[in-house]
């Protein structure tokens, strides 16, 4: 596959690019993208690749990538990226919604593979090609990218295109196409990698388990703290760590004392946000003095023992199917079917046809 420009940054071969990308059969995407700094990801590289070539395209050389955006977009050809949501993530704020889409790690899961299998491993296995790792913990927001940056990089695109034939070659002899359409629609909903600052509390565990006031707290400091985060564009645990959020839930201060008290709570903090924080407080209108914590007791021996038996059908599904049964069903699924929850993937589509139907069998109601 020849190259003859790997890292395009002017706009006149981004423009020529983008022509040549909104007319290929299909396009294998990748990117490469820093975060740790911000709470928006820089995109660094974005890699392309058509059956004719692939390239490198340079965002920090000043490369207008809205000229990428018909061909990336939902009117253009279908886009393979391997693991995508990330990716996709970036690209969103990039470029806008990328699409249609062909994850080959969710296909592979569904063709037997390990539920987490990479890019290079799945190359090794279906084509027979060893791919360089001596690239993995590159810095991509420096420059200039050395020719094996550019070349490490460009392999993370050039067999994207083949696995997919592969892995659809694989599919159709299973009769799991379906399985896989049905898979793929999440990679379509722009709801999945916008961000909804109030329900930013859904990353915090044991939420749910305290009293309605604390509850409240917990919720509108998430949201709190995302948009902060988000404005500033910088880590949410920058804002306010998770640890020291569940301290101010567990402890309630009511003064600028009580709050500056809180363990591991930075002093820059109790002075720039405090009165926004003792604020959420107030709101939350919890009793003073507030309720006690709950006491974490012993996990209900019938939930246990139904986790298990739900568990057991699971590994049993996935071994006729040969599907993992992480993608089949994750264990925190199953407690959450057992615990009554029915808002679970498990119980819909095609896992209700492998193991979902047995699983609602296994807790007393009608399939």
């Amino acid at each position: 596959m020849p190259n003859s420009a790997p890292l395009i940054a002017a706009a006149g071969e981004l423009a020529e690019l983008g022509a040549e990308l909104a007319a290929a059969p299909a396009i294998g995407l990748d990117t490469e993208f820093m975060r740790e700094r911000t709470y928006r990801a820089e995109l660094c590289l974005l890699q392309a690749a058509t059956p004719r070539r692939a390239v490198c395209i340079d965002p920090l050389g000043g490369a207008p990538l809205a000229a990428l955006a018909p061909a990336l977009g939902p009117d253009g050809p279908l886009k393979i990226l391997h693991a995508a949501r990330q990716d996709l993530e970036v690209l969103w704020a990039a470029i806008g919604r990328v699409g249609p889409v062909f994850d080959t790690q969710v296909a592979a899961a569904l063709a037997g593979f390990p539920a987490q299998v990479g890019y290079a491993e799945l190359v090794r296995q279906l084509l027979g090609q060893e791919l360089a790792k001596a690239h993995t913990r590159t810095d991509w927001a420096r420059r200039p990218l050395s020719p094996e940056q550019i070349a490490y990089a460009l392999d993370d695109v050039r067999y994207l295109l083949a696995l997919r034939d592969a892995l659809l070659e694989r599919l159709d002899k299973l009769g799991r196409l379906h399985w896989l359409e049905e898979e793929l629609r999440a990679l379509a909903d722009p709801a999945t990698f916008t961000v909804e600052p109030d329900a930013a509390w859904q990353r915090l565990k044991g939420v749910l388990s305290l009293d309605p006031g604390r509850q409240r707290l917990a919720r509108s400091l998430a949201a709190w703290r995302e948009r902060r985060a988000m404005d500033s564009n910088r880590p949410r645990g920058w804002i306010l760590d998770d640890a020291v959020l569940k301290e101010i839930v567990a402890l309630v201060p009511r003064s600028l004392a009580a709050l500056a008290a809180i363990p591991g709570l930075p002093a820059g903090v109790a002075q720039r946000s405090g009165a926004a924080i003792l604020e959420l407080v107030r709101a939350a209108a919890i009793p003073d003095p507030p309720p006690p914590q709950p006491t974490r007791g012993r996990p209900d021996p019938e939930v246990t023992a139904m986790v298990k038996r739900l568990a057991e059908l699971t590994r049993a599904a996935a071994s006729d199917t040969g599907i993992s049964a992480e993608v089949i069903a994750p264990r925190r699924e199953l407690e959450r079917l057992a615990g009554g929850a029915r808002d679970v993937a498990v119980i819909s589509g095609w896992r209700r046809q492998v193991v979902g139907q047995e699983l609602l069998g296994a807790l007393g109601e009608s399939a």
